[in-house]
């Protein structure tokens, strides 16, 4: 976390120096501190924030491209009226245990189209989703487990 801050304080510092508080000229900050800090990461204390900033900006890109397949199969669905939707709530087993990786996970789902994150159960071991179509539960659980779950444990362990 301290080399994040790092990182912004380095982006404040060359947009104060350069003049130009825009947002192009922050993000160039941001990436100059960021090479600066790694390169200083060799003589000050390690740090696992260079393989989390990695994480992160391929998680990015991954979530984006599991909106647009959502709402393309969600335009599919409005658009074929002889298409029947079949909604269900399917729980889905955890392997995530705090709150923070649950309510990412619960946002990410409910953010995608044609699904909705309802509850958590007690023990904090299953979620209930809603999907506006489910042909197979077992498919379903799947490709959460493996697509979103994974990708929250990838980024915050």
């Amino acid at each position: 976390m301290i080399f994040f801050l790092l990182n912004v304080l380095l982006a404040l510092a060359w947009a104060a120096l350069v003049g130009d508080f825009t947002p192009m000229n922050l993000l160039a900050g941001f990436i100059f501190g960021y090479a600066a800090l790694w390169i200083m990461q060799f003589v000050m204390q390690s740090s696992n924030y260079f393989g989390k900033f990695l994480q992160i900006a391929l998680f990015v890109p991954y979530f984006l491209w599991e909106l647009v397949k959502a709402n393309v199969r969600m335009a599919y669905h409005v658009l074929m009226p002889l298409n029947k939707l079949r909604p269900g709530v399917i729980g889905i087993p955890l392997d995530i245990t705090t709150d923070a990786q649950i309510t990412m996970l619960a946002n990410m789902i409910t953010l995608t189209p044609g699904t909705l994150s309802l509850d958590v159960s007690t023990d904090r071991r299953v979620l209930y989703v809603h999907n506006f179509v489910v042909d197979d539960p077992e498919a379903f659980r799947q490709e959460i487990k493996n697509g979103f779950e994974r990708k929250v444990l990838e980024v915050t362990r």
